[in-house]
């Protein structure tokens, strides 16, 4: 994938909403695809697709489990979408979600540019002007070969960081829960408090680098305290 189209993509969606005056929430919603109907294909409502590239949009809400999900489908395309949100991690500093994987892009690796692909993607952004150059992008993925705990800085220069939480077909098949601290996560990577809110969350699959095929789930997302 273009590291830096994808990078442009995911920062262009800055405008938030605020609920004033609300009471103290115990956790801020992202999505749980329950406003869409089983069988709903191509983008959800709500999420912006992306402006380059030739993506497939193989996307549809099923039923699966406790609940609605959306299932992801890459054939040798690249396919990100993203959502306004308005997020003080600093309040609500822990992203869950709910994921599974079924195909892993064949030698995909986040390390190396050339096999760039992941089945599954969640990016949190945090906007800084200017955009390009200082906004804070953390990318969430399931890599087919990068060890957990692997974490890559962009190779093209771009504002963005990958950290590997899931690696290889071991727990494919199966949905598994993942809970990050995406406020410990900013200081481990950029050394400083994150000093603003999460503007936009992006899910994505991905296999148009190694032209191969990736499939993928996403369950409920949701950020909330400690």
């Amino acid at each position: 994938m273009r590291r830096w189209s994808r990078a442009l993509l995911v920062l262009g969606f800055v405008a938030g909403v605020a609920s004033a005056g609300a009471p103290e929430p115990s956790r801020v919603l992202v999505e749980d695809w329950s406003g869409h109907p089983e069988g709903y294909v191509g983008v959800p409502d709500g999420w912006q697709r992306q402006s380059w590239g030739s993506p497939r949009y193989d996307f549809a809400v099923i039923a699966d489990g406790p609940g609605r999900v959306l299932r992801l489908r890459s054939r040798g395309d690249n396919s990100i979408i993203s959502k306004e949100i308005r997020v003080d991690v600093r309040r609500f500093p822990l992203l869950v979600w709910r994921w599974k994987v079924t195909t892993l892009p064949a030698g995909g690796d986040s390390r190396r540019k050339e096999s760039d692909d992941q089945a599954a993607q969640l990016y949190v952004t945090f906007p800084r002007f200017p955009a390009t150059l200082r906004s804070r992008i953390i990318g969430y993925v399931w890599d087919t070969q990068a060890p957990v705990g692997t974490v890559v800085r962009s190779e093209a220069g771009r504002p963005a960081v990958y950290v590997v939480v899931r690696s290889g077909d071991a727990d494919a098949g199966r949905f598994i829960v993942e809970t990050r601290d995406v406020a410990r996560d900013y200081r481990a990577i950029w050394g400083e408090e994150p000093g603003e809110d999460a503007r936009v969350l992006s899910i994505a699959v991905d296999s148009n680098d190694t032209r191969s095929s990736a499939e993928s789930f996403i369950a409920e997302i949701f950020f909330r305290a400690r």
